[in-house]
């Protein structure tokens, strides 16, 4: 989730720095190679700032979701190691009922 979000944020960066740089002044322009109107282009710009806010919600849900699980797996290893070391006592505790 993260590298799409990612991808998303640099395309619509790229697509509103193309649109930014490439446009000419008047009737519409050309960009990445494409003869685009001044809605078109416009257009272009609003679907890029969309990619864009959609690839920082995406981040952003992508992060929380693997810290959650990083600390999700810290708990369960740190309980695991508890359970251990209480079987590891009784264990020691059979073994010395059994020898008196």
């Amino acid at each position: 989730m993260v590298i799409l979000g990612l991808a998303l944020i640099i395309l619509g960066g790229i697509a509103i720095l193309s649109a930014v740089f490439v446009s000419e002044a008047g009737n519409g322009g050309e960009l990445l190679g494409f003869s685009v109107t001044t809605l078109e282009s416009f257009l272009i710009g609003v679907a890029a700032g969309a990619a864009v806010l959609w690839g920082f919600s995406i981040l952003k849900w992508g992060t929380k979701r693997s810290l959650a699980h990083r600390r999700e797996r810290k708990e369960l290893t740190e309980l695991n190691q508890k359970l251990e070391r209480v079987e590891a006592e009784r264990r020691a505790e059979g073994e010395d009922e059994t020898r008196a």
